[in-house]
């Protein structure tokens, strides 16, 4: 960790975020080492929560979260102040009213969050207040890792290898080491002053409601985060074998973990290297991909909202009225096509989507039914717990072949093989959309499919009971040819 120099201030403010944990916290670090008292804050940001529906799982995954982060802290002899306002203004207002010198807060790449805190910095500016920003939800960030030429990388797997072959050096273990928050050389955690220290609002003083976090098992906190390692890292040598399959318990299930910091990040990609088997290997894959859509995010945030390849922002989308009715049967999971649906439904009614299938179920909505990518980025950005603005404009941009790095135009997911491949016996889809639970395997990935004495055997009526397929893959597949050749002057089939 950098060497700061032994407490020089004599209070600083340590800003919490989506950094929802008391240890390996690198703001928290910084404002340790270089003031005498440290005073936390957590503002429910109106800007972000306002637009939000009154519902919404993530608020009530970070009320918990902000709850169990005060607990600790006080443990510790401090404790969290919150407020639920603009924290453009709250932030200020409050390091004037505790005294501190410096504000502290972990860097953050989205847009909308830099152009918030650059009018924080601003404002603690006019008061003679520093704002200092750190580095914590990357293992990587900045010019950390470029070129041979010094540039940004826009293409995953060379980006892959630099980033292994800077953590591989000698001293390279030193970007995954947890950042100290007590010890000697250290400042003191303080508690909030009584005039300041009000009690922490409720879901409802927030103008939200209960959800069903607690029925789907999602346990908000460092608490949860904790649950959910101790039950992964057994599974972790068959994670590459596993990972592809829905209907299995393959994955870590943590990504909200990490989308709200309730763990470290440098704890998990440490975790990984030093494993170094096969299972290991493929999920610091996935981690580094995690540093990549952050890399681009922060170097092109034109992605938000524009293609990263630019020729791309004049494809002719399908926008009539029938891609009104079929983008509503995408959103509810009656498509017709079983494994698209049922990966619908989990994101309805759980907020979470198995990531073969958020690859599976974006691919169909760009390529099967022709609709932009901006309007499924959306819809997932609205119902994902675990929604992160880079991986999921990454992800999206991926599906459609408009990203950087991104599945070729040409390779188009078949919904019905996908299905075949990575749930053939059908338990997720049964699971998911039980009106086909009585359907033979063999029919199950298409049920359409079935002859009308099949049908009638198992109660299922193809129009009645399960929508007929919304649009003929084959059909579809060559109109996003021809979409894409239109732009890129090439033949229908991508090879002209």
């Amino acid at each position: 960790m950098p060497i700061l120099p032994p407490p020089s201030a004599d209070a600083a403010l340590v800003w919490f975020r989506r950094d929802l944990r008391d240890y390996d916290h690198a703001a928290l670090y910084r404002a340790l080492k270089s003031a005498r008292r440290v005073y936390c804050a957590f503002v429910f940001d109106r800007p972000i929560l306002d637009p939000l529906p009154r519902d919404d799982r993530r608020v009530e995954f970070i009320h918990g979260s902000v709850a169990e982060l005060d607990a600790a802290l006080r443990a510790r002899g401090g404790g969290l102040i919150v407020r639920h306002g603009d924290a453009a203004a709250e932030i200020p207002r409050l390091a004037a009213a505790l005294g501190a010198g410096v504000v502290f807060a972990n860097r953050d790449y989205e847009p909308v969050a830099i152009a918030r805190d650059a009018r924080v910095a601003a404002r603690l500016a006019e008061s003679g207040i520093a704002f200092g920003a750190a580095k914590d939800q990357v293992v990587f960030d900045g010019d950390e890792v470029l070129t041979q030429g010094g540039a940004p990388f826009s293409v995953f797997t060379p980006y892959k290898n630099a980033w292994l072959k800077r953590l591989a050096a000698p001293g390279g273990d030193f970007y995954l080491r947890p950042y100290p928050t007590e010890g000697a050389g250290f400042g003191i955690l303080a508690a909030p002053p009584a005039e300041l220290d009000l009690p922490l609002p409720s879901l409802a003083d927030l103008g939200f409601a209960p959800t069903n976090l607690a029925d789907l098992k999602v346990l908000p906190g460092m608490a949860g985060a904790r649950a959910r390692l101790a039950d992964f890292l057994p599974r972790l040598a068959r994670y590459k074998a596993l990972r592809d399959f829905p209907g299995v318990k393959g994955v870590s299930y943590l990504s909200v973990h990490l989308r709200f910091g309730t763990l470290s990040i440098r704890e998990l990609a440490g975790l990984a290297w030093r494993d170094g088997g096969e299972g290991a290997q493929a999920w610091l894959n996935e981690l580094i991909w995690r540093d990549f859509y952050f890399m681009i995010l922060a170097r092109h945030p034109r992605v938000v909202g524009a293609c990263f390849r630019p020729e791309y922002d004049a494809l002719a989308w399908d926008d009539g009225p029938d891609a009104e009715e079929r983008f509503a049967a995408w959103c509810a999971g009656r498509t017709g096509y079983p494994l698209v649906d049922a990966a619908q439904r989990q994101l309805n009614q759980t907020g979470y989507m198995h990531n073969r299938l958020r690859m599976v179920s974006a691919s169909f909505l760009t390529k099967d039914l022709g609709i932009d990518w901006r309007r499924g980025e959306a819809y997932f950005a609205e119902q994902l717990i675990d929604f992160d603005l880079a991986a999921n404009n990454g992800g999206w941009q991926w599906a459609a072949s408009t990203g950087c790095d991104a599945q070729p135009y040409f390779r188009i997911f078949n919904p019905v093989t996908q299905s075949e491949k990575f749930d053939p016996e059908g338990h997720f889809i049964r699971r998911y959309v039980p009106e086909l639970a009585t359907v033979p395997a063999k029919h199950l990935h298409a049920p359409w499919t079935m002859g009308p004495l099949v049908q009638e055997a198992c109660g299922v009526k193809i129009g009645r009971d399960y929508p007929a397929p919304v649009v003929d893959h084959a059909s579809a597949r060559e109109a996003t040819l021809a979409r894409f050749a239109k732009v890129r002057g090439t033949e229908p089939d991508g090879q002209g």
